[in-house]
């Protein structure tokens, strides 16, 4: 890393010419990509790849199953309450949120019980049967890393561990590395310069980079144009991010798996985070650490060779990816018109949809990325990802997609349009009960609670909430090594349950922050394309009261509202009292050093940060003089 963090000269701001230097760029294998259209049906029925589970089907009807009667029994309290003397408007409407609402999370905690099972029972490889030792690849593979803006320092380190990693495995000549500059600052334009020019000499796959004149469709376009340009050379790519990485191991499993299964277009890691310091980044870390597997692993049980892809972390066959994945430009204005924004669902349903197989894989470790550190961070990321989503509202009707892909489609906008349904039932709720006097007894019900309509809702709908977290706490315990590599058992109960308040606490400022997303962009405004912060230290106390503004705002307006209806504090407290507190949230999980206090208490702490790492990097790998003198 002193070798990478060494800096040139600053170069001028340069932007590649028609004839790439011979260094930078391999010959061209160009391959044509026509961009897909979305309204016309196809001509033929596709039928199911042989990856398909052959009990699909039956899969998905439990599924839907599970999630209606779960939808049932909880939302038979309100329907109780309400029916009492008859439904009026309000109430109707009210009710109505709250099952829509219900039927999200229902379906999500019985997907959540279906990934306990597939990996409390070993079945997760089903499918593909990644194999434990995997020979050495036959086809050559592309290893893509766009980059905009980003640290280049950081991100070509992460090439080094993956380059020395595969060398470790002999399987350096496999593989050719790129980095896509996308980049626009002059700074980061010379700091990758840097970077690539420093590894380059010491790399043992051969290393190439190249940065685009234009920038045209963000990172879709970015690798859509190297598959233009250089696609026909590599049977396979994979596509990593900025924040990324990925074992050796992991990726000969990948490889050897397309190269077994060759009507197979995509296979998705669920990669987990790694490299978290503040608070806030360690409960992103060990939450996707300790239940993302459970909930990667029903997405693949009940979707089968019909998966999604999120951008990253993921092997494409890329004569596959050209043929059906290449996008069209939608008609009408930003945000709904225009570029597609959030590409890789759509890519997965355009692959699908011309017959290839997509997987989401909950088999294999060894796949990691970093999260943003601090709220504000996270919070940017997701208005830009909320754009897109609900942007794929306009494609649930397309011609030619299957049912799962309409679905992945509605389940995507439904992750932002919950959060003003919620808040929307928040209002509803609390208007229908300004319409009645107090009534202090209720006051203390949660003292004295007795069998009601309300309290089994409750009970219910808490369960639906944080069960699939318990289902992957659980799965932890009953794996006496993984147990102990989390640090043992005390330590995770006690980081589950720190986990668990965290979320809970910082879920209705996450819900104003979304409601607000979801209506700018129902108005026109475009997100627009900003590189994420990913090292940040701390969010200033300014800072954190005018990005919580609106919060806070929210927060006072319950207040008065409750003036009025003094005896709900208590039912309104879980989501008023962060509301008020958001930028003191927002500032104390920004902290670095209060994440590693609660490190080195054992708290929301990780096998990584008990030196058990997933990732088997090795930084120093033998020399392989012939390579380079080939090259």
């Amino acid at each position: 890393m002193s070798e990478l963090a060494t800096r040139l000269e600053r170069p001028a701001l340069w932007v590649e010419a028609d004839a790439a230097p011979a260094p930078m760029l391999p010959p061209e294998a160009p391959i044509a990509m026509p961009r897909q259209a979305f309204d016309e049906p196809l001509a033929a029925e596709i039928a199911a790849p042989h990856t398909s589970p052959h009990d699909i089907d039956r899969r998905r009807r439990i599924l839907a199953a599970g999630t209606v009667a779960l939808t049932a029994l909880v939302a038979a309290g309100p329907f109780v309450l309400f029916n009492r003397h008859g439904f009026d408007t309000l109430e109707t409407l009210g009710f109505g949120v709250f099952l829509v609402l219900a039927s999200a999370i229902a379906c999500w905690f019985c997907s959540a019980v279906a990934g306990h099972w597939v990996l409390r029972t070993g079945r997760e490889q089903d499918d593909l049967g990644f194999a434990p030792h995997p020979p050495l690849p036959t086809r050559r593979t592309a290893l893509l890393m766009p980059l905009y803006n980003e640290d280049a320092e950081a991100a070509f380190a992460r090439l080094a561990g993956l380059d020395a990693s595969l060398a470790r495995l002999g399987a350096s000549e496999a593989f050719d590395i790129f980095v896509l500059s996308d980049s626009r600052r002059e700074s980061a334009v010379a700091a990758e310069q840097a970077a690539y020019r420093a590894l380059r000499p010491q790399a043992h796959s051969r290393l190439f980079m190249r940065r685009r004149a234009d920038n045209a469709e963000r990172k879709a376009g970015n690798v859509a144009e190297w598959v233009r340009r250089f696609g026909g050379a590599y049977e396979f790519m994979v596509i990593l991010d900025a924040d990324s990485t990925m074992a050796g191991d992991t990726l000969l499993r990948l490889v050897d798996a397309m190269q077994r299964h060759p009507r197979v277009g995509l296979i998705q890691t669920a990669p987990t985070i790694t490299n978290a310091g503040s608070v806030f980044a360690r409960m992103s870390q060990f939450g996707v650490r300790m239940y993302g597997r459970v909930a990667a692993a029903g997405l693949a049980w009940w979707a089968g060779a019909e998966g999604t892809y999120w951008g990253h972390n993921a092997i494409l066959r890329t004569r596959a990816f050209a043929e059906a994945a290449g996008l069209p430009i939608l008609p009408g204005v930003k945000p709904f018109g225009g570029h597609i924004l959030s590409h890789d669902v759509v890519e997965a349903a355009l692959l699908r949809r011309a017959g290839w197989a997509v997987h989401v894989t909950a088999a294999l470790d060894g796949s990691c990325e970093e999260t943003p550190p601090t709220l504000l961070d996270f919070l940017q990321r997701d208005q830009r990802w909320c754009q897109g989503n609900l942007q794929h509202l306009r494609l649930v009707g397309a011609p030619g997609l299957n049912a799962v892909s309409r679905a992945q489609f509605a389940m995507g906008a439904m992750a932002y349009l919950s959060s003003p349904l919620w808040f929307a039932g928040l209002v509803i709720g609390l208007i229908i009960q300004l319409r009645y006097p107090a009534d202090w007894d209720s006051f203390w019900y949660f003292l004295h609670p007795t069998v009601s309509p309300f309290l089994l809702t409750s009970l219910l709908s808490g369960l639906l909430l944080i069960g699939p977290k318990l289902l992957g706490c659980a799965l932890v315990l009953g794996r006496p090594g993984e147990c102990r590599a989390f640090g043992g058992r005390k330590a995770v109960l006690k980081s589950m349950a720190l986990e668990v308040a965290l979320s809970a606490t910082l879920a209705p400022i996450m819900m104003v922050a979304n409601s607000g997303f979801v209506f700018l962009t129902l108005r026109g405004r475009d997100a627009g394309w900003r590189p994420q912060r990913r090292d940040a230290d701390g969010v200033a106390w300014g800072d954190a009261f005018r990005a919580m503004r609106p919060q806070m705002i929210v927060g006072a307006l319950f207040c008065m509202a409750l003036g009025f209806r003094p005896d709900l504090a208590v039912c309104f407290a879980p989501i008023v009292l962060p509301l008020l507190f958001a930028a003191p949230l927002v500032v104390l999980t920004s902290r670095r050093s209060l994440g590693e206090r609660l490190a080195r208490a054992g708290v929301l702490t990780t096998p990584d940060d008990h030196g058990v790492s997933a990732m088997p990097v090795v930084f120093r790998a033998p020399p392989r003089p012939t390579w380079e003198a080939a090259r």
